[in-house]
């Protein structure tokens, strides 16, 4: 296949309907003694349409009120929630700021290094016997942007392990779907943001985006074009989010099968792509150390390989977008619980893979 394709089915969107508030009105009846039978009939009378009235008015005041105050604590709680959102916003532009600034100062270090670097090749000193520095990963340019994309990475990873925490407490706690909709677009937006990261990591440095030395061991151990495949995302998710309905396992299979195919064009595409960067470095007579015409169509060829990794990880979010359409707003927050979680025992399961206790040879 030339050209990778991307194809999602339609999903029918679960709704999440409210129960209907039922307002009943009551009054409360007494009776009135009087010293005259003419009289006691006429307080009587007098007396019942008071009465009346004012329970009438207690009957139609009463519930509203009720319900008044039921929509005044759901908007209360939507704002305290908001508050604690622009309060933890507030928050991240500090540490990004702090972030930029660190940065900042890596980058000098790096043009510093690098020009280091420069007076040492012109005064005839090379690096591990004629290694150029560049070679080492000195590129003041490149690897500017790689240190600020691991930067906003660890960043990102401590976001998603606070928002974790926070959809856990969440559906223990059984808030409201109002509540529990706001927590779920800010994961959905904190997963695209990493698209963005990504993105501009892959120009860059492609190689290293696709190598996964951004991410811990064992999660470059499934790690398929610098990301999660979606299709095995699906089989993690689905097991955590039953009892699913008959149309919901419809739309899932097809969106796993759609997902797979997806899949399939883009890894032909890229092994195409592999063959033939491999056969435009390799051309030419290789001994003669002339080979600037088989670098300069090499480069050309590098931006299909960006263009790859672009097409993977919209295809990621386009799964985890289609997924959540197919389910209710808990199903989804049970999800993006379950897909952060997993993540998680990745990270762990590298640590510990590390620190285990070597044995003598």
């Amino acid at each position: 296949m030339n050209s990778p394709s991307t194809q999602f089915v339609t999903s029918r969107r679960v709704g999440i309907y409210e129960p209907f508030h039922q307002i009943n009105t009551w009054g409360d009846f007494k009776d009135h003694g009087c010293p005259t039978t003419s009289a006691c009939a006429v307080l009587d009378v007098d007396t019942n349409l008071d009465n009346q009235s004012e329970d009438n008015s207690l009957g139609m005041l009463g519930p509203s009120s009720s319900y008044n105050q039921e929509a005044a604590k759901t908007s209360d709680k939507v704002q305290r929630r908001l508050a604690q959102n622009r309060e933890a916003a507030r928050k991240s532009r500090l540490r990004k700021k702090a972030y930029v600034q660190q940065l900042e100062t890596s980058r000098l270090k790096l043009i510093q290094l690098e020009q280091e670097l420069e007076r040492a090749r012109q005064q005839g000193v090379y690096l591990g016997g004629g290694v150029d520095g560049s070679h080492l990963g000195f590129s003041g340019t490149v690897n500017s942007g790689i240190a600020a994309f691991e930067m906003e990475y660890a960043h990102w990873v401590e976001e998603q392990n606070r928002q974790i925490r926070e959809l856990r407490t969440a559906l223990h706690t059984h808030i409201s779907d109002i509540e529990l909709r706001i927590l779920v677009d800010g994961g959905m937006s904190h997963y695209f943001e990493l698209f963005r990261m990504k993105k501009t990591a892959a120009k860059a440095d492609v190689f290293y985006l696709m190598s996964g030395m951004w991410k811990t061991s064992a999660e470059r151990f499934f790690s398929w074009l610098g990301g999660f495949r979606p299709s095995e995302i699906l089989k993690v998710l689905v097991p955590q989010l039953e009892p699913l309905t008959e149309q919901q396992l419809l739309d899932v299979c097809s969106l796993k099968e759609s997902c797979q195919q997806a899949e399939d064009a883009l890894s032909q595409g890229m092994d195409k792509l592999q063959l033939t960067l491999a056969e435009t470095v390799a051309g030419g007579l290789l001994g003669e150390g002339s080979y600037i015409p088989q670098m300069v169509n090499a480069m050309e060829k590098m931006g299909d390989l960006v263009s790859f990794v672009s097409q993977a990880d919209h295809l990621r979010q386009e799964t985890l977008q289609q997924m959540f359409r197919i389910l209710t707003i808990r199903q989804a927050a049970r999800g993006l619980l379950a897909l952060g979680e997993y993540f998680q025992r990745l990270r762990a399961l590298s640590s510990l893979w590390a620190s285990r206790p070597c044995e003598p040879a």
